[in-house]
């Protein structure tokens, strides 16, 4: 007597997302985890920065910083870990003793440097969240990012504002380059992607390192 061919049951929607998270999290070959980087690439360069984008309003909101132009020697490691400012202005004094005649040869005396928020600089490695601000909102001391004649933007601190004909024009400086750059001496706001809003220490050397791996 022949044997009865049970159907097969056909699968469901919830039945093919259950067989694929299973695949993506719970199964250890290697194609799993190729999936689950593709996935992970896909939900972040398509769905986390343009939400976070959105949110802060620049087209930039995250950057990490490449070079040691804003990098401090005297700054705290707690202050740089934590961005807590517990400690004293030792730190500011002393870097600005070694520095600072280029700030007070333009009236930025300690004082005010020490006023200003990442007055214990920025470290390469780190990440910056950055957010829109308005140029007529952006005050002397605040770190800005913009774009310049190079293949990638800069982030260094305002140290000079300027209104012409309605518009704002602004000058930088890395706290840790001797001098200007040509190119940051006269900042159309046009050019400026937004303000650093908060720095998150050292986990940008991930992107670093493998920037450097693949070349």
């Amino acid at each position: 007597m022949a044997k009865k061919e049970v159907p097969k049951k056909e699968l469901g929607i919830k039945d093919v997302l259950k067989k694929t998270w299973n695949f993506i999290w719970n199964d250890n070959s290697i194609w799993s985890w190729l999936v689950a980087l593709v996935l992970a690439f896909i939900i972040v360069k398509f769905i986390f920065f343009p939400l976070i984008s959105f949110i802060l309003g620049t087209p930039l909101p995250l950057v990490v910083i490449e070079s040691g132009s804003m990098h401090h020697q005297d700054g705290s490691l707690f202050r740089a870990i934590t961005g807590i400012g517990i400690t004293s202005s030792d730190s500011v004094e002393s870097w600005y003793s070694k520095n600072g005649n280029w700030y007070s040869n333009r009236n930025i005396t300690s004082k005010d440097f020490a006023s200003w928020r990442y007055d214990w600089g920025m470290d390469k490695g780190d990440i910056v969240v950055v957010y829109g601000k308005k140029s007529k909102n952006i005050k002397l001391g605040d770190v800005i990012i913009f774009n310049a004649e190079q293949k990638y933007p800069i982030i260094h601190r305002v140290v000079k504002i300027e209104e012409r004909n309605g518009k704002f024009y602004f000058a930088t400086k890395g706290d840790n380059n001797a001098d200007q750059l040509p190119i940051e001496k006269d900042i159309s706001e046009d050019a400026i992607l937004g303000v650093a809003l908060m720095r998150i220490p050292k986990i940008g050397w991930i992107k670093l390192l493998f920037a450097g791996i693949i070349g």
